[in-house]
């Protein structure tokens, strides 16, 4: 550890990911951490008057890490990466099917995910909504981070519950949404659900955490982390519906940590297969719902 001005380095890695993690921990007390990348890697620095805190936080944060259970077992196999691929592939084919045939079904309007027909009872567009985008510029922007998203959490919970906790996820989302604005709002657009996954994640390794007995500000890093992407990702450009980012992330982290939380997570492929054919048949009632 040397002195860096007002600032003492505490910790230097050439690990992004694990520089990160070390920085949230320290945010969590309040320690006010700051991350600079150098050409030796990234380095940890604190104010002076934090160093031993900052020390002790870290060494027992990576005490616990080293002592706790074993958490789950990532779901093994090829699945997850083509589940997420098919979503993202199913969202590209449905929006060219839906431009190519817009001038004989009228897409949004019957199932936007507008906020007063959604409180009048139409919860079906919870749903269709996330399938549904405005331009080829913004399906395309949710295909490609629905494929890494939701790739992430079926290497979690399994192809198909992840699936069905991130569709769950984005229609609750939607649902939080139409209730915040209550009228005269109209959304469309599978963000919603690419940030209610990056919430699944956050939820279930907090539930995680605690579980195998981590307490504290320390167990909710992963939120903290999530939240910090959600910053980054979920806030920007002209037409961005930022409260819907915001509800689809919360309602990943509560479905997400109720599942952690409640349920085992079933390991047999049949299951995984049957829960992923449900998640799919549901979209297909939805839009069955909006078009009759």
């Amino acid at each position: 550890m040397t002195q860096a001005g007002r600032e003492i380095i505490v910790r230097r890695t050439p690990d992004l990911r694990l520089a990160e993690e070390w920085a949230l921990v320290l945010e969590a007390e309040g320690l006010r951490p700051r991350l600079v990348h150098t050409s030796g890697g990234w380095v940890l620095s604190v104010p002076s008057q934090h160093l031993e805190r900052a020390v002790t936080e870290l060494w027992d944060y990576e005490s616990e890490t080293r002592t706790a259970a074993p958490e789950e077992e990532v779901w093994t196999g090829e699945a997850p990466l083509y589940t997420g691929a098919a979503v993202a592939a199913g969202l590209l084919a449905f929006y060219f099917f839906a431009a190519w045939t817009h001038g004989t079904v009228r897409w949004v309007a019957h199932g936007g995910a507008s906020a007063e027909l959604i409180l009048g009872g139409e919860l079906w567009r919870t749903i269709t909504a996330l399938t549904l985008h405005a331009d080829l510029p913004h399906v395309g922007s949710n295909a490609v981070a629905m494929l890494f998203f939701l790739t992430a959490v079926c290497r979690s919970e399994g192809p198909g519950v992840g699936a069905a906790l991130v569709l769950g996820a984005g229609a609750l989302g939607n649902l939080c949404n139409a209730w915040f604005y209550g009228f005269d709002h109209i959304s469309v657009g599978a963000s919603t659900a690419v940030f209610g996954a990056l919430g699944v994640l956050g939820g279930t390794q907090v539930a995680r955490r605690r579980r195998i007995g981590v307490r504290g500000r320390r167990a909710w890093v992963p939120l903290a982390a999530g939240l910090a992407i959600l910053a980054m990702l979920g806030t920007g450009g002209q037409r961005t519906d930022l409260w819907a980012h915001f509800w689809g992330f919360a309602a990943g982290g509560a479905v997400g940590g109720l599942r952690a939380a409640t349920a085992d997570r079933p390991d047999d492929a049949p299951m995984q297969l049957k829960i992923g054919v449900l998640a799919a048949a549901a979209v297909l009632l939805c839009w069955v719902l909006a078009l009759g």
